[in-house]
């Protein structure tokens, strides 16, 4: 049998979205307009999930401080629900 690749109707729809670290903890307001979503949506897309740290960069940041909010971040992502084996996360 030929290998070929997926059409796009047989391909399972994709879905990127991101978010910036611009605290040092996120809030509900991320939790329930985009979090609960994220997690709901992992099984029925390939998601990728990222942490927009380059969008951060409109005001003067510390980079010392841009970096632990963005590692804080995607940790607070995995432990409100996003699955590394099932969703891509990354920095931007």
């Amino acid at each position: 049998m030929p290998l070929s690749a997926p059409t796009l109707r047989d391909a399972r729809p994709r879905i990127l979205s991101g978010m910036q670290p611009t605290s040092d903890s996120l809030h509900l307001g991320n939790y329930l307009g985009a979090l609960v979503n994220w997690v709901g949506l992992q099984d029925e897309f390939d998601a990728y999930y990222f942490v927009a740290d380059l969008h951060a960069l409109t005001v003067p940041t510390d980079p010392e401080v841009l970096r632990r909010r963005t590692r804080t971040t995607a940790a607070q992502f995995i432990a409100a629900g996003v699955d590394p084996q099932r969703s891509a996360v990354f920095v931007q």
